[in-house]
């Protein structure tokens, strides 16, 4: 049986799986880092991860935490000192690596803070952060990472944490991939999914959908982070669509789209696009289908609560499987966002 772990209002390691990101604005910022945090939650983030690098970004989170609706976590390196004030200040869980926290003493004064507040510590093993003894035993391995966290679990066992989420990320998808299988099968605390300095937008997305979509199709995963050198809103949005091609998310906007050839008369691409704008963040269970012309796509829409496919004069606009209106193409766009926004309320 896997432990939970509750951070603020969300249950890790209870069946579902969380979306996280990361704020980029210094948090000792407090206007904007509250602002970036609250256009996460608008494009559906779970949980929130703000860095502490010195004293001004742990003190501010006594004025971010209250304005914002999601639980904050608190990122900090190098210093017990500023774990404990983050934690004072209200952070609702710690991002730690007890390998670099300090030494026993610090680590126990870190814990004895968390059990106080009862604040859980995720324990993050990084290919770039692995300890020495590990590296010369195992090498840049799955077992050096999983190694490393299980080791920095025990070190926070041993003083009377239990609250720990684990992750083993790594920027190569395949180790990052066996890393995580690997830790699932020794031990049953929740894992945070993420495939570590994955690159730009583009390649991000891909290495991240791979590697984390593998691991949650493998029943693997508690919590995600899709990292991109990018907005983080649009890792809140690769995050979710993991999650709905793996069928993990189910109450959204599902939009199928053609990607049309040298049969299309209409902006069917443009039209896709700003269908898929629409609806990104409605929580309802719905298909629509975008298609490019009438040899398939009258029959794919068929299958959809709406849909739309283009002639050479009108187009068809299909609602629960029936063609429903022929309009012609200046104004189908019009008429198919009127029916959509019937559907979506």
């Amino acid at each position: 049986m896997k432990r939970t772990v509750k951070v603020g209002n969300v249950l890790m390691g209870g069946g579902s799986v969380s979306v996280q990101s990361m704020t980029t604005v210094k948090t000792s910022d407090a206007e904007g880092c509250v602002a970036q945090i609250l256009a996460l939650e608008k494009a559906g983030c779970d949980v929130a991860r703000v860095a502490v690098s010195d004293e001004a970004d742990a003190c501010a989170l006594k004025e971010v935490v209250p304005r914002v609706h999601v639980p904050v976590v608190a990122d900090v390196h190098f210093s017990a000192r500023l774990a404990v004030l983050a934690v004072e200040m209200g952070a609702s869980k710690l991002r730690i690596n007890p390998g670099n926290i300090g030494g026993e003493r610090e680590i126990a004064l870190v814990a004895d803070c968390v059990k106080a507040h009862g604040v859980p510590v995720r324990v993050g093993a990084n290919t770039g952060s692995i300890e020495k003894h590990f590296l010369e035993k195992y090498g840049r391995s799955a077992e050096a990472l999983v190694g490393s966290a299980l080791y920095n679990a025990e070190i926070l066992e041993k003083h009377g944490v239990h609250d720990i989420v684990l992750s083993v990320k790594a920027s190569d998808v395949p180790l990052t991939v066996e890393a995580y299988t690997m830790l699932a099968k020794r031990c049953d605390y929740p894992l945070h999914l993420g495939v570590t300095e994955a690159g730009t937008e583009e390649m991000g997305i891909v290495k991240s959908s791979v590697g984390i979509g593998a691991l949650l199709l493998g029943g693997i995963g508690d919590t995600i982070r899709v990292s991109l050198s990018a907005d983080p809103v649009k890792e809140v949005y690769a995050a979710h669509d993991i999650l709905r091609a793996c069928g993990i998310e189910r109450e959204y906007v599902e939009v199928v789209s053609c990607p049309t050839c040298g049969r299309c008369r209409y902006d069917c691409i443009g039209l896709a696009e700003r269908v898929n704008a629409r609806v990104r963040t409605v929580k309802k269970k719905l298909k629509v289908a975008v298609m490019g012309c009438v040899v398939n796509g009258p029959g794919e829409a068929r299958g959809c609560d709406l849909g739309i496919a283009g002639g050479e004069e009108y187009c068809v606009i299909m609602q629960k499987g029936r063609e429903n209106e022929r309009v012609k193409k200046e104004e189908a766009e019009r008429v198919f966002f009127a029916r959509l926004d019937e559907l979506i309320g």
